[in-house]
C-alpha cells in the first residue's frame, strides 16, 4: 500500500479549513487517526496508507506528521513542493495554516464525509484531550507497557483498528459487528491481493 502524500496534505489542509483556517499539528494528526480508524471499520479501506506509530501522546501517522512539519528532512522534493502550495507550518506555534483551498478531488465521497463526521464529533477537543482520548483505544493501549519502559515509539497494526475498547467510550465507533467483520475481510483480501501482485 503506497502512502498518498497528496491525500495527506489535503487532509491537513481540509482539517485546518474546517477549524477556521489553522489547526494545531497534534490535533490534526489525532483527527486524521480517528478518520482513518472510522473509514477502515466502515469500508475496509485506508485513506492515506500511512504507517502508524504508538507514541506517548497516542497514535501518529508517521509520514503525514513529516508533511505537517514541512521542514522535515524526511520529505522528498516532490512532497515538499506539493504540500507547500497548500499549507504553511508554524514551528513556534505548532500550527498548520491553510494557504489554498483544499483539493477534495483527491478523496472519495466517503473519505470527505468521514473527515466531516470526525470533525463534527471531535473538533471541539484540543490536542491534549484528543491524546488522552486516544489512550483508551486498543491499538494504542496494547503498546503502553513498552512505551512506559522508555521506548519512544512502537509500530501499530491496522488490524487492531477493528478492535473495540474494553469499556465503551461513546457510540461513534459502535458499528455492527457484522459490518466490522465485512470491512476487515475486505481489507485483508486487498492486502493479500497486493502482496500477490508484488
Amino acid at each position: 500500500m503506497q502512502f498518498d502524500h497528496e491525500k495527506a496534505t489535503q487532509s491537513l489542509n481540509y482539517l485546518a479549513k474546517l477549524n477556521g483556517g489553522k489547526i494545531n499539528k497534534m490535533k490534526a494528526i489525532k483527527l486524521i487517526w480517528l478518520a482513518e480508524r472510522l473509514h477502515l471499520r466502515k469500508y475496509g479501506r485506508l485513506i492515506l496508507n500511512d504507517e502508524y506509530m504508538a507514541m506517548e501522546y497516542g497514535p501518529v501517522c508517521s509520514s503525514t506528521k513529516d508533511i505537517a512539519q514541512l521542514e522535515s528532512t524526511f520529505l522528498s522534493a516532490g512532497e515538499y513542493k506539493y504540500a507547500s502550495q497548500y499549507i504553511k507550518s508554524d514551528g513556534q506555534k505548532l500550527e498548520i495554516t491553510s494557504i489554498n483551498d483544499p483539493d477534495t478531488n483527491v478523496f472519495s465521497s466517503s473519505e470527505v464525509q468521514t473527515f466531516e463526521d470526525v470533525f463534527r464529533k471531535y473538533g471541539e477537543m484540543d490536542q491534549f484531550k484528543l491524546a488522552k482520548f486516544s489512550h483508551s483505544f486498543p491499538e494504542w493501549e496494547k503498546h503502553k507497557p513498552v512505551l512506559d519502559s522508555g521506548v519512544s515509539r512502537v509500530e501499530m497494526n491496522y488490524n487492531d483498528f477493528f478492535e473495540n475498547p474494553l469499556s465503551p467510550i461513546d457510540d461513534f465507533f459502535a458499528e455492527d459487528q457484522s459490518q466490522i467483520q465485512t470491512a476487515k475481510d475486505a481489507f485483508e483480501e486487498s492486502r493479500m491481493l497486493e502482496n500477490a501482485l508484488n
